[in-house]
C-alpha cells in the first residue's frame, strides 16, 4: 500500500516555521533567564533629597586635636580618629561677576532662556587591583592623586552623580551633557569599559582578575542607572585617558607588567626623568578580597618580586585610536559620543565640534589639549621649564591649532557664540608646573582667541578645581573681546561635584552664564557616601599644596557676565 505522498516529506516551509517557533521559545526563556537574574542584581538609589550647592553644601568637620596623625592607607582608623567626617551646611550663594564688563555695569534682568547643560569631568575609573599603579608614590609626591580610599568606589560615585543629573533633569532639561576628560585612571580596557557601561546603564563588575569567594562590598557586582537616554552625552580626551597614570607613555615594561602579575616596579618620576626606566621600587597594588583595600607589594627592588593574585587580559593599554573607538561602538547617543570621524578616529585626532540646540546659535569646540604621545621626555625641549616633569602639561601641535583657529573663524563668520570644551585650562598655571604650558605659545593662543567676540567661555578639568578666571580683553574699548575660564572639579577628590551651566539673554543684550556646583545626592551608608568620607579623609591627612592663581579667580556658584558683539546681538533677537 502506498504512503500518502503528502505526508512523506514535511514542506520547508512547515520546517522553517517549526526552527523559528522554538527559536522564539528559546530566545523568550533566555530573556526572562537573564531578566531574572537582573532582577535579583542589587542597586544603589541616591538620596531622595536631590539639590544643588545653593541650597546645601558639604561641610567637613574638624578632626579632634589630639588625633594622631595617620598614613592615608589606614582606612580602618578613620572613623575612630575623627577622619572623614561632614556635615550639611548653608548654601553657596551665587556671586555676580563683571570682571569683563566696562567700569560702571549694572547687571539687568533675564530676558530669555538659551541654553542649559553640564560637565562632569576627571572621574578616574580606577581598576584597584592592577599590577601597574603608583601607590607607593603618595609618600614620594605627597599627593593623594596616587592613593586614596576612593580608589575603591569610583563606579559607584558615577552612578550617584548620574541619578542626581537624572534628577535635576526633570526639573529643568538639559540639552546635553559633556565629560571634559580623565575619565579613567591609567588608560586600561577595562577601566573604559566600566566608564561606559556606566554611563549607558547596566550591570557592572566593579573588580579585575578572578573574583573571589568573600568580595567586600565595594567588589559587589551592581546594576548602573544609566544617564537619562534622551540626555546626548560627548567626551573629551585627558592626559589619563592615553598616558599610564596621566603621567607616562607607557613603554614596553608598564605594558608587560599589566598583561601579567608582577607588580610594576620604576623610579621616582617626580624628580627623575628617566625614572620610568629606573627599578627602584614596586609601585604596589590593592588587594580586593579586604574589606579596606589593603596596599599590597609596595616598597625597595630589594626584595622579591611581588605579584597579585591573578592577571587580567582587559587591563591592556588603550592607545588613543582604540579609546576614542570605543565611543565610536557605544550604543548611546549622539554617535560616537563626538567622535564619528573615522578618519579622525584611526589618526587620533580627538577634535569635533557639534551644535546643541537647532534653535539657538551656539557651537561647542571640543579640543584635545593634553601632550602627544609621541613627544620626547624632554621638559627643556617642550619649553615647560627644567624641573617640570611628567605629560600633564597642556599643548596644541600645529596640526590641533590650524585646526582651532578655523572652527574659531567660521563660528565667527558664520554668526555663532562659541564655546571651547577642553581637557586642560589656560592661564591658571605657571611653569614649573606639570599642568603649566609652554609660556610663550600660551601668551600665543590668548592673543589669537581675543580675536573672536563669539567666544563666551573655555571650560575645563584636569586641576580638579572649581576655579573661574575671566580672560579680559587686551582693549577696554571692546570688553566684548575677553571670555571665561571655568574649571570644573573632579568627582574622584573631595568635593566631588559637577557643574551645571545655564546661558541666558539679558534684558540689556549681555550674556549671563549661571554655573552652579553639585554634590551627588549620595545616601547615608551607600558606597558613594563612603567614597566622599574617604576624599574627606585624604585632603584631610594629605592637605593639597595650594596653587597661586590670578587675582579675581573665584571658585563656587557665580553669574558670569559677557558682552556681546551687536552683530551678535542681532542675531540672537532675530532668531
Amino acid at each position: 500500500m502506498k504512503k500518502n505522498k503528502k505526508y512523506q516529506n514535511p514542506p520547508i516551509k512547515i520546517i522553517i516555521g517549526i526552527i523559528f517557533i522554538v527559536l522564539i521559545i528559546y530566545v523568550f526563556i533566555g530573556f526572562k533567564s537573564k531578566k531574572d537574574q537582573l532582577d535579583n542584581v542589587p542597586w544603589y538609589p541616591i538620596d531622595s533629597n536631590v539639590v544643588t550647592t545653593e541650597k546645601q553644601t558639604v561641610v567637613p568637620k574638624k578632626v579632634p586635636k589630639d588625633s594622631p596623625k595617620i598614613d592615608i592607607s589606614e582606612i580602618s582608623k578613620y572613623s575612630d580618629y575623627g577622619y572623614g567626617k561632614w556635615e550639611f551646611g548653608e548654601g553657596d550663594k551665587r556671586v555676580q561677576r563683571f570682571d569683563l564688563m566696562r567700569a560702571g555695569y549694572k547687571p539687568s534682568t533675564v530676558d530669555k532662556k538659551l541654553l542649559n547643560f553640564f560637565a562632569i569631568t576627571d572621574i578616574h575609573i580606577t581598576d584597584k587591583e592592577s599590577p601597574a599603579q603608583a601607590i607607593y608614590l603618595r609618600n614620594q609626591g605627597g599627593s593623594y592623586s596616587a592613593y586614596s580610599g576612593v580608589m575603591l568606589y569610583t563606579t559607584q560615585v558615577l552612578d550617584a552623580t548620574l541619578q542626581t543629573i537624572n534628577v535635576l533633569h526633570k526639573e529643568n532639561p538639559f540639552s546635553f551633557g559633556i565629560s571634559l576628560g580623565d575619565s579613567v585612571n591609567s588608560s586600561q580596557r577595562n577601566e573604559l569599559s566600566w566608564y561606559i557601561d556606566v554611563l549607558e546603564g547596566g550591570v557592572i563588575k566593579p573588580y579585575s582578575g578572578v573574583k573571589s569567594e568573600s568580595m567586600p562590598d565595594y567588589q559587589t557586582t551592581y546594576k548602573a542607572v544609566g544617564l537619562n537616554a534622551s540626555i546626548p552625552w560627548y567626551q573629551t580626551l585627558g592626559n589619563h585617558d592615553h598616558f599610564w597614570m596621566g603621567f607616562l607613555p607607557p613603554d614596553d615594561h608598564i605594558r608587560k607588567t599589566l598583561n601579567g602579575k608582577e607588580i610594576l616596579s620604576l623610579g621616582n618620576p617626580f624628580i627623575d626623568q628617566n625614572a620610568i626606566n629606573s627599578r627602584q621600587y614596586y609601585m604596589g597594588s590593592i588587594d580586593g578580597k579586604t574589606t579596606y583595600g589593603s596596599i599590597i607589594g609596595e616598597g625597595s627592588t630589594d626584595v622579591p618580586t611581588p605579584t597579585i593574585a591573578s592577571a587580567d587580559v582587559n587591563r591592556k593599554i588603550n592607545s588613543t585610536p582604540e579609546w576614542m573607538n570605543k565611543f565610536y561602538n557605544s550604543w548611546s547617543k549622539p554617535k560616537g559620543h563626538g567622535f564619528d570621524n573615522k578618519k579622525y578616529i584611526n589618526e587620533g585626532f580627538a577634535n569635533y565640534t557639534f551644535e546643541p540646540k537647532s534653535t539657538f546659535p551656539i557651537k561647542i569646540i571640543v579640543l584635545n589639549d593634553t601632550q602627544r604621545d609621541d613627544d620626547p621626555n624632554d621638559p627643556v625641549a617642550l619649553g615647560f621649564g627644567k624641573d617640570s616633569y611628567g605629560y600633564g602639561h597642556g599643548e596644541l601641535d600645529d596640526a590641533r591649532y590650524k585646526w582651532l583657529v578655523n572652527e574659531l573663524k567660521t563660528g565667527q563668520a558664520q554668526g555663532k557664540l562659541m564655546i571651547i570644551a577642553a581637557h586642560v585650562p589656560i592661564a591658571v598655571e605657571k611653569n614649573p608646573s606639570m599642568m603649566a604650558w609652554n609660556e610663550d605659545f600660551e601668551k600665543k593662543l590668548i592673543t589669537e582667541l581675543h580675536n573672536y567676540p563669539n567666544l563666551i567661555m573655555w571650560i575645563s578639568g584636569h586641576r580638579h578645581k572649581d576655579t573661574i578666571t575671566a580672560i579680559k580683553s587686551p582693549d577696554p574699548a571692546r570688553p566684548e573681546l575677553g571670555f571665561w575660564e571655568v574649571e570644573t572639579h573632579s568627582l574622584r577628590d573631595f568635593p566631588q561635584q559637577f557643574r551645571t551651566f545655564q546661558i541666558v539673554m539679558n534684558t540689556d543684550k549681555t550674556v549671563s552664564i549661571f554655573v552652579t556646583n553639585v554634590d551627588p545626592a549620595v545616601k547615608e551608608g551607600s558606597l558613594a557616601a563612603i567614597s566622599r568620607s574617604y576624599a574627606i579623609a585624604a585632603s584631610q591627612i594629605l592637605p593639597a599644596k595650594p596653587t597661586p592663581i590670578p587675582d579675581g579667580s573665584y571658585s563656587g556658584n557665580a553669574e558670569l557676565i559677557k558682552q556681546l558683539d551687536p552683530k551678535m546681538i542681532n542675531k540672537i533677537q532675530t532668531d
